[in-house]
């Protein structure tokens, strides 16, 4: 039978601040008018002609939605970034185009918006393609170089972009040749690449420019493992960046560059490869730089070589494209996907090798 005391504590219950009580209603976190504004630009998608005529008369919103259409995966959205370059292809090719590597540390963002900021100073429209490495586990890129140029971001004769690797160097290029010719259009006359650091993108990065900049550190211990046949054999110029740190060393290292590069033929442009020093931080040797630059695209464009390099690239990207679409093709086929899957099941079963299973799968894709 309950007590008093029993029915006194049931009371207490209910009146207790234990209680969780209605707290204050929080307002939405994005308000609803923002979201329908979403929704109806989303509807309302820009046309190939709204796209290429904004591209041709610099307006930066349809040149950046036109980048994001080139670098989307979705079929139809390859098809209108495809009809939107095939219109805008007249207009390019009047840029001068210049790839920058380096080891991490070097110095690249800093010696890109230096270099930038001297070149929009003097007219020129300068767009910046970076190529962000995207995580192996997470397929997620930082695309932070807009922080890292802080001056050149918000420079109104400047466009930086930053784009994710993706896994895919080969896939980057392809995208990267096509922003540059947007770029172009555009009005942009100074394109500069910036690679995710010094392997393979290399290859990638330097058949896409006219001139190839290696830039290299004085203060890093051995300057010997800097010194690479693959990399100093594609660069146009080697610059000794931080060369402010310490100038002596930094000419020792100019020292060894050069007599490094005594070994290797002549290139192909007859342009001697030239070894640099420069403080991108103190702004120090970039007008000589760019110079320098200028006067490699005089004597390519004199002895031909310059023209004959982007006949080649332009060569190299039909192959690239055949191969990137069959590839596309192969695995699109419907039942493909299960296909890989029971072969790669026999391959580890030892019922057949790799390399069969991969002809017999190409041999049924092709019939």
């Amino acid at each position: 039978m309950p007590t008093d005391d029993h029915h006194l504590y049931s009371n207490f219950e209910y009146e207790t601040a234990l209680n969780v009580m209605d707290g204050v209603k929080q307002p939405e976190q994005v308000s609803n008018s923002y979201v329908e504004r979403a929704r109806a630009a989303r509807r309302k998608a820009s046309s190939v002609e709204e796209l290429v005529s904004g591209i041709l008369h610099g307006d930066r919103t349809m040149l950046s939605r036109a980048i994001t259409l080139v670098e989307s995966s979705l079929h139809e959205h390859q098809q209108k970034a495809q009809q939107v370059i095939e219109r805008c292809l007249p207009y390019s090719g009047k840029s001068i185009r210049l790839g920058i590597t380096g080891v991490p540390g070097a110095g690249k963002s800093t010696t890109i918006e230096s270099l930038g900021s001297m070149l929009t100073a003097h007219n020129h429209k300068v767009a910046v393609l970076a190529i962000d490495p995207s995580s192996e586990r997470s397929k997620g890129s930082i695309l932070g170089d807009k922080t890292r140029m802080e001056k050149l971001s918000v420079d109104p004769n400047a466009f930086i972009r930053p784009s994710p690797s993706a896994g895919s160097l080969g896939g980057v290029a392809r995208k990267t040749r096509e922003i540059i010719l947007l770029c172009e259009a555009a009005g942009f006359d100074v394109i500069i690449v910036e690679t995710v650091g010094v392997g393979q993108s290399e290859v990638a990065a330097h058949s896409m420019v006219d001139f190839f900049l290696l830039l290299q550190l004085a203060n890093t211990g051995d300057e010997l493992q800097g010194i690479k046949r693959g990399i100093m054999e594609m660069s146009d110029m080697i610059a000794i960046n931080k060369a402010d740190i310490d100038q002596q060393r930094s000419e020792l290292a100019a020292a060894q560059f050069r007599n490094a590069l005594h070994l290797f033929p002549m290139p192909e442009s007859q342009w001697p490869v030239k070894v640099v020093l420069c403080s991108a931080y103190t702004e120090v040797g970039i007008q000589e730089l760019w110079n320098e630059v200028m006067d490699y695209v005089a004597f390519t464009k004199a002895n031909g070589y310059f023209y004959e390099k982007r006949r080649q690239q332009n060569l190299r990207i039909l192959t690239e494209s055949i191969e990137r679409t069959l590839m596309d093709r192969f695995y699109s086929q419907p039942g493909m996907e299960e296909r890989i899957e029971k072969a790669g099941e026999d391959i580890l079963n030892n019922k057949i090798s790799a390399y069969a299973a991969a002809d017999q799968l190409l041999g049924d894709a092709l019939l």
